[in-house]
């Protein structure tokens, strides 16, 4: 038996099977933790209905010049240990199945924009009609409640619309923005503890539920200092000499930003949280300018004057290798770190090899690759990452032959129709 299937069967969620048309990245990446973690999740997926297969199994990284709707990085990625089958539901008997599948399962998941299963015959009432304890969790941009609930989103937008954007960057510049789409894995993971919460609470009482899920409330937590600055002091996020994605207010501490080190692009982090720590650092950089500048004795001092302090720091670093500016430091008593480029954490890291952060799948069409992790270590029911992402209906016999019962004859009708 290997790994993936032994997980199914002993895992932590070895008894729950969840019927999920999340895709993408923000409902895919909490079924993706319960699959780890022994869920059977049959992810359906619905062409004509949604007008196209998941974005991500189009999507790239590529391992070559290969292209197709097996192929895509991300969907495999996001899509680990997972089972896949097609249904279209604009057939009547799509309907039925559908309705076969949700009796059969403990929870639904998807992360449509909002409506999308009530426009198909199928809100909570319905599900809840089907069997009685059954979990949905609904995770789209804005709820299902309040006046932006008609609103379809993005996870860019999110982190606009949360106010995630608008606080990065530097003084006088404009808003930077954060990249990628870091909010939908911040609602994947409210949306994995939402699921575990449903299910314990339906545990302890025989109870299902429906769970509304807002990924951009969830991106609005992680204004909290910001927020509490306003909230108390009245201070907004953008003001004279703010922000500084160079350097953290909370706690105060100084230095505590990221400086230039020798090399192309290379960087150290440093943070001196109190004045002792400083003391050895000023020690260790030497020279009159630092240490013999009074005004840089006190943590009041050195938060007043940080950019004649960051010149002066950089003037050292910037000489200095970043590791061997690290060992220097931390050598002293001062935490520091260097700036790891993703790359250097894939490959060269020791802790990122001993944590198994990046295990390797064998994809049908893809071949071996490395997917993420997941960064928990369980003594008695750890996580399995070992099955690669679905090829389109690659489970369609398993789940429509052996759990809902059909026979060869049923199945080549529903090929014929167009239903499957």
């Amino acid at each position: 038996m290997s790994a993936s299937e032994e997980n199914k069967k002993n895992g932590a969620l070895s008894k729950i099977r969840i019927c999920d048309f999340s895709g993408q990245l923000a409902g895919a990446g909490a079924t993706r933790m319960m699959a780890a973690f022994g869920a059977e999740v049959i992810r359906i997926e619905d062409r004509l209905t949604l007008g196209g297969w998941d974005i991500f199994r189009g999507n790239g990284p590529y391992v070559d010049e290969r292209r197709g709707h097996n192929l895509g990085g991300m969907f495999n990625n996001h899509n680990v240990e997972k089972l896949g089958i097609t249904l279209n539901t604009k057939f009547a008997r799509g309907k039925e199945i559908l309705r076969e599948l949700i009796s059969i399962s403990d929870v639904v998941t998807e992360n449509f924009s909002a409506g999308v299963l009530e426009r198909w015959g199928f809100p909570y009432e319905v599900m809840k009609a089907i069997k009685p304890d059954i979990i949905y969790v609904s995770n789209c941009g804005f709820g299902h409640k309040g006046p932006y609930s008609h609103f379809k989103s993005w996870g860019p937008v999110v982190q606009a619309v949360s106010g995630l954007t608008f606080q990065s960057g530097l003084p006088d510049m404009p808003p930077a923005g954060w990249g990628y789409s870091y909010m939908d894995h911040t609602g994947g993971y409210f949306m994995s503890i939402a699921i575990l919460m449903a299910l314990y609470h339906r545990n302890k009482t025989g109870e299902g539920q429906y769970v509304d899920m807002s990924c951009t409330d969830a991106a609005l937590t992680l204004n909290g200092p910001v927020l509490l600055d306003y909230t108390v002091n009245g201070r907004p996020s953008r003001r004279e000499g703010q922000p500084n994605s160079n350097r953290s207010h909370y706690p105060p501490m100084a230095p505590h930003g990221i400086y230039r080190s020798k090399g192309d692009d290379q960087w150290i982090a440093i943070s001196a949280r109190y004045d002792h720590d400083w003391q050895a650092m000023s020690k260790l950089i030497g020279g009159e300018a630092i240490s013999g500048n009074g005004r840089f004795a006190t943590l009041e001092g050195r938060m007043g004057n940080q950019d004649e302090m960051d010149e002066i720091i950089e003037k050292w670093t910037s000489v200095r290798k970043p590791y061997e500016a690290m060992d220097a430091l931390q050598k002293v008593g001062v935490p520091a770190a260097v700036v790891q480029h993703p790359e250097d954490r894939a490959d060269h890291d020791e802790n990122t090899l001993e944590w198994n952060t990046f295990p390797e799948v064998n994809h049908a069409e893809i071949g071996r690759v490395r997917v993420e992790g997941i960064p928990m270590k369980f003594s008695k029911t750890p996580p399995v990452v070992e099955k690669a992402g679905n090829l389109l209906g690659q489970d369609n016999d398993y789940v429509y032959k052996e759990l809902l019962q059909m026979d060869e004859d049923d199945l080549q009708a529903l090929h014929d129709q167009g239903v499957i």
